[in-house]
């Protein structure tokens, strides 16, 4: 329901018969800002085409703008220590494990990696961004062991705090996992073709478009040959569950942050205008995989 398809790509033929089309061959010190701008006109232009539809299309929009937020979430918050943001990420991964939810992660990610394996020697090197604790880090490390998958992850995070608890516990579980602190805007200490697959999950809606936009074009410039993102499908459905079942943690903090997830979640034409001006192609797919949406962008340089 709250995909809105129909005034989506209505808004943009309108858009592009204005010649309004989304820019191309975008500098990366301006894209955050170019993306930003076109993705504030589609929705205003969503919302004129929700209107030429008629009152039904009309009351989705307006619902849609009442339980979008701009809020940060409490993990986000500056005056949140790194010990409290340790706490609702592994809150998360508890969350994740009862729901196996890094099990349909994996199963999305591993025909992706599987083919990526067959194009080169050696381990498949994963990098994942915001990865907080770990949880899908060593999930997917340990099924890559288990099914002898050669995969080196690096689970990268802006907290100290969580990179330290995930070395230590990567010391003790002897999976090929290693967590570094890393900005995901700028991939500092990142040399060039370092990694080949670039993984985003769970986190996609605690950036802008343009933030998104500026990851994608940064895993493309450090040689990677995908970037793929994964996060929950933006529906009705989710807005009631994700904190349904996040109060089951126990921690009112996860539960608020629970339902501000949900009403951050990207449509999937909303991800699919982000990663089309990110590369300036079409080398990317979005889908549904209920109750997730993947992004899943391929890089020219890695696929001729």
């Amino acid at each position: 329901m709250l995909q809105l398809r129909t005034a989506g790509y209505q808004a943009l033929d309108s858009m592009r018969s204005r010649g309004d089309s989304p820019p191309l061959n975008i500098g990366i010190d301006e894209l955050e800002t170019v993306v930003d701008g076109f993705m504030q006109r589609f929705m205003d232009e969503r919302l004129a085409a929700a209107e030429s539809l008629g009152p039904g299309f009309l009351m989705i929009e307006r619902f849609d703008r009442a339980i979008r937020t701009h809020e940060r979430e409490h993990m986000d918050e500056t005056s949140t220590s790194g010990k409290e943001k340790l706490e609702l990420l592994r809150a998360l991964d508890r969350m994740n494990e009862m729901s196996l939810a890094y099990r349909h992660q994996i199963d999305l990610l591993v025909p992706v990696i599987r083919e990526l394996s067959r194009m080169k020697s050696g381990p498949l090197r994963v990098l994942e961004l915001a990865a907080g604790s770990g949880g899908l880090a060593f999930a997917l490390a340990r099924h890559a062991r288990d099914r002898k998958i050669d995969l080196l992850v690096t689970a990268s995070d802006i907290v100290p705090e969580t990179v330290t608890a995930g070395n230590l516990a990567a010391e003790t579980c002897d999976l090929p996992v290693s967590f570094r602190v890393m900005n995901a805007f700028d991939f500092e200490g990142i040399d060039r073709n370092t990694f080949d697959l670039v993984v985003m999950s769970q986190s996609l809606h605690h950036f802008t478009p343009g933030q998104l936009a500026l990851m994608i074009r940064r895993s493309e410039e450090h040689g990677a040959a995908a970037f793929i993102g994964i996060d929950g499908h933006r529906s009705l459905l989710l807005l009631a569950g994700v904190p349904l079942v996040a109060s089951l943690q126990g921690n009112e903090a996860f539960t608020k942050d629970g339902l501000t997830s949900a009403r951050k979640f990207y449509s999937e034409i909303e991800l699919d205008i982000v990663a089309g001006i990110a590369t300036g192609r079409n080398h990317h797919r979005v889908s549904c995989s209920w109750p997730m949406t993947m992004l899943q962008v391929g890089f020219l340089a890695q696929e001729s």
